[in-house]
């Protein structure tokens, strides 16, 4: 069971060179020592971490390439940088395949923004964030409905491919009508820049999510309605 938050809080943060949204699925192969403790924590805990998407460094711990910057911990490892709007992540299954590896899936759930971050000693971050209000529920306009029933036909092409239901990268239930639900769905699923999707993610407006997100489809190809 997953423990509500204040709207002001510490989290956990855990960089990725990828974009979670709220409603997103999640999972993950843990292996660094520094995750694998956080994560063990919060599991039990029954609480959230955050996500956020890198824009320096890593997401496994390296040194430094000639002429990138370290770390100011002076740890001998690159710097690491992020976005400071990210996602919580709850976690709904973790598994130990064996020692020193964990196999998690986790939901994404609410937006939040970073006021203040902290690298510790053995590498984890830490950040005092703001959490962000849900997306209001928008209905999707008719000048837009192309999006939602291209969405339609693509999952039904996906299930159709998939050897059980498990293995599908959206998850239920699917608000066909919500402009904030759609345009987060088809970010996940197009091949968009890591930038590109964190602009789509930090936008308060649903709407306008989904309108860039169709002419994102444009862009590459896709036919719109005449």
């Amino acid at each position: 069971m997953n423990t509500p938050l204040p709207t002001q809080t510490q989290l956990p943060l855990f960089p990725l060179h990828s974009v979670l949204f709220p409603g997103g699925l999640l999972p993950l192969r843990i292996f660094e020592v520094r995750y694998l403790d956080m994560i063990g924590r919060c599991h039990k805990a029954g609480t959230p971490f955050g996500v956020v998407c890198l824009t320096q460094g890593s997401e496994v711990r390296r040194p430094p390439q000639p002429g990138q910057p370290a770390s100011p911990t002076g740890d001998g490892f690159a710097n690491e940088a992020f976005f400071e709007a990210g996602t919580l992540a709850c976690i709904d299954e973790l598994e130990r395949p064996q020692a020193g590896l964990m196999m998690i899936r986790c939901t994404g759930t609410q937006r939040f923004r970073i006021r203040r971050s902290e690298r510790l000693k053995h590498g984890l971050w830490t950040g005092d964030v703001e959490l962000l209000v849900d997306d209001p529920m928008v209905a999707v306009p008719d000048d837009l409905a192309f999006t939602r029933q291209a969405l339609q036909q693509l999952v039904a092409r996906i299930e159709q491919q998939l050897d059980k239901p498990s293995d599908m990268p959206l998850l239920p239930p699917y608000r066909w009508n919500d402009c904030g639900w759609l345009a987060n769905r088809w970010c996940e699923l197009l091949p968009l820049k890591p930038e590109l999707k964190q602009r789509f993610m930090s936008l308060d407006n649903p709407l306008l999510r989904l309108e860039l997100v169709a002419d994102a489809l444009g862009q590459m190809g896709f036919e719109l309605p005449k």
